[in-house]
């Protein structure tokens, strides 16, 4: 895990804690990225102690946004949005690298993630941060054409 990939333009974005004044702006991206997107009640749920949620902003927008469990000393990334304006740009890297930073400071030895078979560009990502297949969950996730299967991914942090 390096900064290399890092550009100017990153230094001009912040990651920060959301609240739940934050919930217009992501339920939007969240439309945006899925055909199956949470609902309001379900993000309402994650603002509580054990859950981390962060977001990557420019200036006043919103681009992306990270929702992470805390269970024992793993954290769990459930869900990493990006808004569509701002793919494949580094928003997505970003905020993967803050919240595994974030977990190793906050004394996690490990990110546990699913990420659906289909959906290529977010788990290339993720194997290039340094994440490792550790197994399969069949028919994980809700879809169009029937349920599908995710890859489970770990990457084990190093002492804060």
């Amino acid at each position: 895990m390096t900064d290399s990939y890092l550009t100017a333009r990153d230094a001009t974005r912040l990651v920060r804690a959301l609240t739940a004044e934050h919930l217009p702006e992501m339920l939007d991206i969240e439309r945006q990225g899925y055909s199956n997107p949470w609902s309001e009640a379900v993000f309402r749920d994650c603002f509580r102690a054990d859950y981390r949620l962060w977001g990557l902003w420019e200036a006043d927008s919103l681009l992306g946004y990270a929702v992470v469990a805390y269970l024992v000393d793993e954290a769990h990334l459930l869900n990493l949005c990006v808004a569509r304006h701002s793919r494949r740009n580094g928003a997505g890297r970003q905020l993967l690298r803050h919240l595994m930073a974030q977990a190793g400071h906050d004394g996690m030895s490990r990110v546990l993630l699913e990420v659906r078979v289909s959906n290529q560009a977010a788990a290339a990502l993720y194997l290039n941060e340094g994440f490792s297949q550790i197994g399969r969950r069949n028919g994980y996730y809700p879809g169009a054409d029937g349920p599908e299967d995710a890859l489970v991914l770990a990457l084990d942090l190093q002492p804060a």
